[in-house]
């Protein structure tokens, strides 16, 4: 769902009168560090690699830390890592799963029997109420379970996007959003 919500940010840019190449076009530090860590959790939670699981869940978002952190001056890319730290530590302190209440993944129309779901049902969970407990219900597309660190996920990407982007023929850049030299 997060994919969705940064694709329609960027299609909806023009209609705002902002320009997004502002931040695409920004000099990320160790940017390989947000491929590696999206896509280990792509496989970790889409193909069945069993009991490793739950410690690659966690180590994508060590692997994210690490990217925040090193790009930690970035406008509203703090918003980014408060939700993160949020899921990632949630996560960590839940033995690699995000828990989720059931009244929501119910809702979202997720099967329990699952091998293994970033998020699900977690005996006695820690800080269950950072946990899933938020649906998006199944009859409507993309159904699925968030959190609290979800939504700050979302809002940040739509701060860093507005703040990383700039007025439709303005040559004003927000600090810490400059183009790399040479770009157009």
């Amino acid at each position: 769902m997060l994919v969705v919500v940064v694709a329609l940010l960027a299609l909806l840019s023009p209609l705002v009168a902002r320009r997004m190449p502002a931040l695409v076009d920004r000099r990320w530090r160790w940017p390989w560090l947000a491929f590696v860590a999206l896509a280990l959790q792509v496989v970790v939670i889409e193909l069945p690699v069993g009991p490793v699981a739950p410690v690659g869940h966690v180590l994508t978002y060590v692997i994210a830390g690490v990217f925040l952190w090193a790009n930690r001056r970035v406008a509203g890319l703090w918003v980014i890592s408060l939700g993160a730290a949020l899921n990632g530590g949630t996560i960590a302190l839940n033995g690699g799963v995000l828990p989720a209440s059931p009244a929501a993944e119910r809702a979202a129309g997720f099967d329990p029997d699952v091998e293994f779901l970033n998020s699900g049902h977690v005996e006695d969970p820690v800080l269950w109420f950072l946990g899933d407990v938020f649906a998006w219900p199944a009859p409507l597309p993309l159904a699925n379970t968030f959190s609290v660190g979800d939504i700050l996920l979302v809002v940040g990407v739509g701060v860093l996007a507005w703040l990383g982007s700039r007025r439709l023929g303005s040559g004003v850049t927000v600090p810490g959003t400059e183009p790399v030299a040479g770009a157009q």
